[in-house]
Order: structure tokens, then C-alpha cells, then sequence
């Protein structure tokens, strides 16, 4: 039976964070897997692990630190998730977009969502940086979307437009930042399948097909209820694979958080750049 997040649920976990924290948040964060050490540079920080807030899900992954910190960055109040949680642990797709409700139950007002991602556009290469300009949602294609089930009106409306899921105004200024900071930041479609196996060699050629540049098990869901929730969204994606497009290569979750370590300084900069402009 698929579980469905109540609005006492949510309020139930932000009553709790209110009261482990003298900060009011504006910039939300979910670091995705090797990209932890950006929650490192937080000033002034409250840390809040996930075990400690009542109905928050628990990450399971290695690369997930599981906690909230809570801070200063660029002279912005921010709420950083030091890992996430995904589908494939188990996790209703409610219970794991909770954190992102919590968030606009704070009064958060942007999302910045980052991930590791295997590239599948063929001029991508492990260590670069791409901008997510849109997303293929293949997980809610075949039946797991987020918001299945009442929808609760308080933080958004029964059938939200994701025209433009990611804002205009937020990437213009990665842009800037990456441009500012001589990083070569890449554009393109996100698309995030359920996991946790990864990809065969033909889902990788049917995905190229259909316009996707990168992939990856997360982020979709989030970007959906953000998107509900009236928040505005930046994503940027960590090439941290080239995707095995013809079974050459073997896939593994170590060489990903290796490569967050080339690519965590280049999302830091870029997004120090967007908060200090925005």
C-alpha cells in the first residue's frame, strides 16, 4: 500500500527543525551522492541528523551523510540536506519529497537541487558540471509521481504547470557564476529513472533517442512538489560517468562519489555566485 504524507506529518517535522535552529532559512539545498562537502562551508551552523526529526525518511546510501545543516552562506540564511533519500530505498515517492514540503512549510522560497548523474550526451565527460534546463520524468511516466493522492491544498494546487520547472532568472545567473569562474558548464534534459540498478546499454540508447543528456535516481521528485509548492528551482548535475551507451564499461557507486571530488568545487562556486546575486 503506497503511503501518503499528511500536512500534520509535515508540520509535525518543521515544528521540529523550527525548534533545533534560531535560523529562518530563505535557500534550501539536497546534496546528491559525493557532493556532501558544500554543507562543510555553512557558517554559523545548526546540524540536525534526520534520525531526530519525526517522520523524516532515513538515507540508507553510502554518500549520504543524512543530516540537516542549517546557516549562513554568502550572507544567505540556507537549509543544506547532507544526502537524500530515493525511491529505491523503499520509500513511498511521498515520504520522499517530505523534506521538500518541510521546506515550504518553513518559508523557504528557492530549491537548489544537485546530483550524480551519468552523461549521456557523447561530448560529456566525468567531472563536468551541467545545468538543468528540463527533466524527463520516467518514474512518474509509468505511475510514481509525487503528488498521487489527495492533494493537500495548503501547499499547492491539484494539477501544477511544469512548463518550467527550472527558473529562468536562477540560471542565468549559474551561467554568470560558471562564466565568472572560467567553469565550462554544460545545458540539457535530466532524466531520472527509478534505480537501483543502473542503466543497460540499450535504456542508455533509447534515453540518447529521446533527448536526454544526463541520468540519474533522484532529484525529478523533488523538483515536482518544489514546483507544487510554489518554490523556484536551480539543478545542476555532476557528470560523474560516461554512460555505457554499448556494454564496454562497468558502472559502479564508488566511481561516482570519486568523482564528486571534482565536482563539488565547481557546484560551490557556482552556486556561492547565484546566492550572492540573488
Amino acid at each position: 500500500m503506497t503511503t501518503f504524507v499528511t500536512l500534520q506529518e509535515i508540520d509535525q517535522a518543521a515544528d521540529a527543525v523550527r525548534a533545533r535552529t534560531s535560523h529562518q532559512p530563505r535557500v534550501g539545498f539536497i546534496l546528491g551522492s559525493g557532493l556532501n562537502d558544500l554543507a562543510n562551508s555553512v557558517e554559523k551552523a545548526d546540524s540536525v541528523a534526520f534520525a531526530d526529526l519525526p517522520n523524516w525518511p532515513r538515507s540508507t546510501v553510502h554518500g549520504h551523510a543524512g543530516r540537516l545543516v542549517i546557516g549562513e552562506l554568502e550572507g544567505q540564511s540556507v537549509m543544506v540536506m547532507q544526502g537524500r533519500v530515493h525511491f529505491y530505498e523503499g520509500y513511498s515517492m511521498s515520504q520522499i519529497t517530505l523534506p521538500v514540503r518541510v521546506m515550504k512549510r518553513l518559508g523557504l522560497e528557492m530549491l537548489f537541487v544537485t546530483n550524480a548523474a551519468g552523461g549521456v550526451n557523447p561530448e560529456f565527460v566525468p567531472g563536468d558540471v551541467m545545468l538543468i534546463t528540463d527533466n524527463l520524468n520516467m518514474v512518474g511516466m509509468s505511475g510514481s509521481n509525487p503528488l498521487m493522492g489527495p492533494n493537500i491544498d495548503e501547499l499547492g494546487p491539484r494539477f501544477p504547470d511544469m512548463s518550467r520547472a527550472y527558473d529562468d532568472e536562477l540560471m542565468r545567473l549559474a551561467r554568470t557564476a560558471a562564466q565568472e569562474n572560467n567553469i565550462t558548464l554544460r545545458e540539457g534534459v535530466y532524466c531520472a529513472l527509478s534505480g537501483p540498478s543502473f542503466e543497460s546499454p540499450a535504456d542508455l540508447r533509447f534515453l540518447r533517442m529521446v533527448g536526454t543528456d544526463a541520468v540519474g535516481m533522484s532529484t525529478v521528485p523533488e523538483v515536482i512538489v518544489a514546483r507544487h509548492a510554489g518554490l523556484r528551482v536551480l539543478g545542476l548535475s555532476g557528470i560523474s560517468n560516461k554512460a555505457n551507451l554499448d556494454g564496454s564499461t562497468v558502472t559502479t557507486h564508488e566511481e561516482v562519489i570519486e568523482a564528486g571530488k571534482v565536482i563539488t568545487p565547481k557546484i560551490e562556486k557556482i552556486v556561492r555566485g547565484v546566492l550572492r546575486a540573488v
